[in-house]
């Protein structure tokens, strides 16, 4: 792999909270353009490693890499943290309209145009109709896309996913994949996603990575990694065996 390839680079973090470690990672590569999918049972550290990736926080010892910006302790610059953003499991939506929603990483960035784009967004999560609703008062689906369209309204460069479709209804889900699908082929946005669904992370991910006890296991090409796991440990979760 070429470094022109590589978007993040991560080498020997860790991150600790009271003395207690729940990531560690001896090394990782993200590729620019691709979608990589992490999965493990709960408590594995996938959500603690999107966190990490989006600068929410910083690693307690190692190095994390955003092509030529390395992580420091401080809080990165803000040209690099506008290059990537989270939509959570739970939408955290302003207490307005659905557009209002939309536009507002555009207001913060002082965009031109705003009413376009956020309609053009809104249409691609197909919510056009619902534009001057009152966000809170939308279903779980709803709001989800109404998160979604607001991230996807900054043109990220790197869009990170944290069980984006849980609890959610299969017409709902199908939807939010497509547009997965769509942004990363189409604008080349490179996406991490924390998914409990391995059916779901084969469906979309070119490489998978499956976490337990805070560590990468095993990494690869999504489905050679569900046909000819290298680690006993990959099959036996993959095909449900293991119980936590």
């Amino acid at each position: 792999m070429s470094e022109s390839e590589i978007l993040y680079s991560l080498r020997r973090v860790t991150k600790a909270y009271n003395r207690r470690t729940v990531l560690n990672i001896a090394a990782l590569d993200i590729r620019r353009g691709e979608i990589l999918a992490l999965v493990g049972p709960s408590g594995a550290g996938k959500s603690t490693l999107l966190r990490l990736l989006n600068f929410l926080e910083s690693p307690t010892a190692g190095k994390i890499a955003l092509d030529d910006f390395t992580l420091n302790g401080a809080l990165p610059p803000l040209e690099i943290q506008r290059r990537v953003t989270t939509v959570f499991q739970q939408p955290i939506l302003l207490n307005r309209s659905v557009m209002e929603n939309v536009a507002y990483g555009l207001h913060l960035r002082r965009q031109r145009k705003v009413r376009a784009t956020v309609l053009a967004e809104l249409t691609r999560v197909g919510l056009e109709t619902l534009a001057n609703a009152p966000a809170r008062t939308l279903s779980g689906g709803e709001q989800q896309r109404v998160a979604l369209a607001r991230a996807l309204a900054i043109r990220p460069e790197v869009l990170l996913l944290d069980e984006p479709t849980a609890n959610l209804d299969p017409g709902n889900v199908a939807l939010i994949e497509q547009i997965v699908r769509t942004v990363n082929r189409e604008q080349g946005v490179t996406i991490v996603l924390v998914t409990h669904n391995v059916f779901q992370a084969r469906r979309l991910a070119h490489r998978t990575a499956v976490m337990l006890d805070g560590s990468i296991i095993e990494i690869g090409d999504t489905e050679t990694l569900f046909t000819t796991p290298a680690d006993p440990r990959t099959g036996a979760f993959l095909r449900g065996e293991m119980v936590y």
